[in-house]
């Protein structure tokens, strides 16, 4: 099989001192183990076992007190390592204002998007105390959402295509094969919009081959995107998930890494 060129589009790295913690509790979260700590040097250990070139990182804040801080660590870590891309992170605790003003310096520092985890940050994709960060968001940067869970609502393939309606002009990247565990409900909702783009990443451990293939074909591959969401998965063990899948090379080299170039403005 060729090797092509290996994004990784989804990443949760953390400060060193707090890594281990804040990865245990993810997985105490969704009842997986984690395969590593979530600090950068084990990320770009494992992702250089398959030849990973570039890491799109990125982090949630829980608070509004933890945005600032946040952002701050990812744009220090892309700095620092010229194979990390960025991704901030929002609050719906903030004001219109906060909003507008982090924005512009996510935006400023060459951060290319946002990162929001509606189970996690405790609010439903649609509902009209986010629409601030939509607005401000929308025709400027892509928000990759958490979507998906059998246990909750909030992060729903249908809250989301209802949020697509609403806002037409926001580019949305819908983590998990567009719904973690919702898959037919993504099938039915938004699957196929082309505002959208999703991501493989804690999907191919549990879904049916011939099922992920359906979706990536029914989507359109352009808009899809190899991710591990590391630190759950081992890259060698996601790539090789992902080598199974019956597709073509086109489409193989459109999800490693051209769909992400082309999504965020890289070479």
């Amino acid at each position: 099989m060729t090797q092509y060129e290996i994004i990784d589009s989804h990443c949760h790295i953390f400060p060193d001192k707090i890594a281990l913690r804040a990865s245990q509790a993810t997985g105490d979260f969704y009842n997986i183990p984690m395969s590593y700590d979530g600090t950068v040097r084990s990320l770009i250990k494992s992702g250089n076992r398959i030849g990973v070139s570039k890491y799109v990182v990125h982090s949630t804040a829980t608070k509004k007190e933890q945005v600032s801080s946040i952002n701050n660590f990812i744009f220090e870590t892309i700095s620092a390592y010229d194979c990390f891309i960025g991704f901030g992170t929002l609050s719906k605790d903030m004001d219109k204002a906060g909003i507008r003003s982090e924005v512009e310096k996510i935006i400023s520092r060459g951060l290319k998007g946002i990162k929001l985890h509606p189970d996690f940050q405790d609010f439903n994709i649609d509902d009209e105390k986010v629409f601030a960060i939509y607005e401000t968001c929308e025709g400027r940067l892509p928000i990759l959402f958490h979507v998906g869970d059998e246990r909750y609502d909030r992060s729903s393939p249908a809250r989301l295509a209802k949020t697509l309606k609403r806002f037409p002009g926001l580019t949305a990247i819908a983590a998990h094969l567009g719904g973690y565990q919702r898959w037919d409900e993504a099938l039915e909702t938004i699957i196929g919009n082309k505002n959208v783009y999703i991501d493989t990443c804690s999907s191919l451990p549990i879904i049916s081959k011939e099922k992920a293939v359906d979706i990536i074909r029914k989507h359109g591959y352009e808009r899809v995107m190899f991710g591990t969401d590391y630190p759950m998965w081992d890259h060698k063990e996601e790539k090789e998930r992902f080598d199974s899948l019956e597709l073509t090379e086109i489409e193989r080299e459109a999800i490693f890494s051209k769909n992400a170039k082309r999504l965020l403005k890289i070479t």
